[in-house]
């Protein structure tokens, strides 16, 4: 069984040989950041591969960061150039819920939380912590936030 990190390698050294400067260059730079994670800390450890997931979704959320600010700060061929990044680390990732599907869990939490005494835009944190664990690396925190949000002013 090969793990993601050895994954991102073998796919490094494959696009090095195809002469993909896009692909090579984003891959070395996450794995640059998941070899930074490593050494973070007293003594340097290996990464699971939930580790390297939270580090490559967190590369990909500065790629879209970025490409945005490109774009706001009129530098179109920047911001295409980010969001390409961001495309190529997503494929690493588990695919992302979709607006519905995100939106049932929030549902069936903020039910619980309210069962359990919780009333209104109080309650968030409560629902949060019901929400998280069942949608760890399949949807981003702003887009869960807004939900709960949204549905527990009455939405």
């Amino acid at each position: 069984m090969t793990t993601l990190k050895s994954k991102l390698h073998e796919d490094l050294n494959a696009a090095i040989k195809e002469r993909d400067e896009l692909r090579s260059s984003t891959l070395r730079l996450t794995l640059a950041a998941i070899t930074k994670e490593e050494v973070a800390g007293k003594e340097k450890r290996e990464l699971s591969d939930d580790e390297v997931t939270k580090v490559i979704t967190r590369e990909a959320k500065k790629r879209r960061e970025a490409a945005d600010a490109f774009a706001q700060g009129g530098r179109p061929e920047q911001a295409e150039r980010e969001k390409a990044e961001g495309e190529v680390l997503a494929t690493y990732l588990p695919k992302q819920l979709s607006d519905d599907e995100l939106r049932q869990i929030v549902v069936q939490a903020v039910e619980e939380a309210k069962a359990a005494g919780a009333e209104g835009p109080r309650a968030m944190g409560q629902v949060m912590k019901i929400v998280n664990p069942k949608v760890a690396g399949l949807a981003e925190g702003g887009r869960v936030a807004a939900v709960v949000k949204q549905l527990l002013a009455g939405g």
